[in-house]
């Protein structure tokens, strides 16, 4: 989220100073430089991108309508905390649209794509070869953003783009420590399928990559340890 500091404007650019603002945010929650519960400035955000506090809001509502900020009354924007409820149907709502991405994209591919494919897993291999948690955490996600945009499915690349931001506030909250995030080898097999055209086998490594990405998350409700601490005292 770093940019030099500009003069303030609401000139024909404003579309673009919004665009910029959602993609630096969004770049930032991906990469786990932005954590959840940060509290996201209107001045210091329009400081960074040259722009008005018009335009910082218009981007920190359209983030909050994407569900991963929170704006609170009187206190202003925050990063989402999304809660284990919130996790489990993140991870369900992909496993019910990416087995279909995965689809399309069959439908779609080409040497070209295949070549792109094949050049992000290349990426994310060496991102992973020399430590960079950054970079992998954000080409992990980019990988089932390419995925999509491979599908040609705008509706559901829209979705998927919401989703997977979401994905990574929640990887960042619920994610065991000694887990990565997202392998590359399974990945490398969803490739493999589209590239062979094999639906089925596609289909079942996106989803099996899904489930076991959500059960590497320790997603335990506080409302629950509440619960049993209750019926152990008042045994």
């Amino acid at each position: 989220m770093a940019a030099k500091s500009r003069p303030k404007s609401d000139a024909p650019d404003a579309s673009d100073r919004v665009s910029r603002i959602r993609e630096g945010v969004t770049a930032a929650i991906l990469e786990h430089r932005l954590l959840p519960g940060t509290k996201l400035g209107e001045d210091e955000i329009g400081e960074i991108y040259g722009a008005s506090r018009t335009l910082v809001r218009t981007a920190l509502q359209q983030l909050a309508h994407e569900g991963i900020v929170n704006i609170e009354k009187n206190r202003g924007a925050f990063v989402a905390r999304p809660t284990p409820a919130d996790a489990r149907e993140v991870f369900e709502a992909r496993r019910l649209i990416e087995p279909t991405i995965v689809d399309h994209a069959i439908d779609a591919a080409s040497p070209a794509w295949i070549d792109r494919l094949q050049q992000h897993l290349a990426e994310e291999r060496e991102a992973e070869l020399r430590g960079d948690a950054r970079a992998s955490v954000r080409l992990s996600g980019e990988f089932h953003r390419l995925v999509a945009e491979m599908s040609g499915h705008s509706i559901y690349l829209g979705f998927l783009k919401e989703l997977i931001a979401r994905s990574s506030l929640i990887i960042l909250l619920y994610r065991r420590h000694d887990t990565p995030a997202c392998g590359t080898d399974h990945h490398a097999g969803i490739v493999a399928a589209i590239r062979k055209c094999d639906r089925e086998a596609a289909r079942a490594q996106m989803l099996s990559h899904l489930t076991e990405i959500e059960a590497e998350l320790f997603l335990k409700d506080p409302a629950a340890d509440e619960l049993r601490l209750a019926d152990v005292l008042g045994a």
